[in-house]
Formats: C-alpha cells, structure tokens, sequence
C-alpha cells in the first residue's frame, strides 16, 4: 500500500523533511529539559519509567515521588506530547520514505519496507496518543487499573516502532556512506 508521502516529489522531499527534523529536534530538547524535575529515585527514567510503570501501585510510586513544580511539569509534557507525536512521526515517515526511494533506485535490499514503517510511524503517534490519555488520567485522577498497563503496552509497541524506524533510516545512511567511501 502506497503511502501518502510518496506522492511528494523526490526533489522536494527536503523541503518538508529539514524544517520537520529541526522541530523535531527542537521539541526533544524542550520535552527534555521540562522533564528534568521528573526524575527521581521512583522514577529513574522520568517520564519514560511512568510511561512504562505497568502496575497502579508502580505509577502511584511515581507520582507521589514528584512534588508540585514537577506535577506541573509532567501534566506540561503530556500536553508538549500531543503535538510532539505529530511532528516526530511525520518527520520519521517521511525519512523512511525518501529512503525507500533511494533504497529502489540502488536496487538495495529492505528497499520496500520504508513505506509499511512510514505508516507504523503513524500508529506509534496512534499509541503514543493512547498512551498520553492513560497517563493524563492517572496524574489527574486517582490511578487505576487498567491504565498503567495501557499506558505501558502502548509505550513498548510505540518505542519498537520508533526504533525500527530509525533503524531503517539510520542504517541506510550507513550503508550509503560506506558505498562513498568505498568507491573512493
């Protein structure tokens, strides 16, 4: 199945990817310090060890582990998340395109399966999505049963995702530098 993405030209790909890369990069720098008063003994991780907390009494631990000024900040990054899992899907679907194509012109292995990853990029955003509202809930309302292992089954499906997407692009790049220097 083709993905929407494909439907942009080759040649103006960079044109969306570089600004989307840039505030991709921006909002993982503005998640990351917001999210610096969210660790703590309970919560190593920050927001990723309540993400991943799987249990209420393991999500109670969290929560109660972070005073006021890190509530707000939790509840802040939660919100910064809506849109973060827009941009960084995108950002990462459309790489993963661009590299499909790439890939075909080359006649490289794994060359079709950019496409199928771009849309898995969309559902970690559908997950991180489903995630968010687990975690909202919990930190706004008493924490209960099912969310913590809502939260973190879709944590896990959305970080393997994540991974294997930029596995895919990361690894092409690779390959691609290596080829260069080797015909050098």
């Amino acid at each position: 199945m083709r993905h929407p993405f494909e439907a942009i030209a080759l040649e103006r790909r960079g044109r969306y990817f570089w600004p989307l890369l840039a505030l991709t990069l921006t909002l993982s720098i503005v998640m990351s310090v917001i999210g610096k008063p969210l660790t703590t003994t309970a919560a190593p991780s920050g927001i990723v060890s309540y993400e991943l907390a799987g249990s209420a009494s393991l999500a109670r631990q969290i929560i109660e582990s972070w005073n006021e000024t890190a509530l707000r900040h939790a509840a802040f990054n939660l919100g910064i998340d809506f849109l973060y899992l827009v941009v960084y899907s995108t950002t990462i679907g459309l790489a993963c395109v661009w590299v499909t194509e790439a890939s075909r012109a080359r006649k490289w292995p794994l060359a079709g399966i950019g496409a199928p990853l771009a849309w898995g990029m969309w559902l970690a955003a559908l997950l991180d999505a489903i995630e968010n509202v687990g975690l909202t809930v919990m930190l706004l309302n008493a924490v209960s049963e099912p969310w913590p292992l809502i939260a973190q089954w879709c944590a896990i499906g959305k970080f393997t995702l994540l991974v294997v997407g930029l596995i895919y692009v990361f690894g092409h790049a690779l390959v691609q530098t290596a080829v260069r220097l080797f015909r050098r």
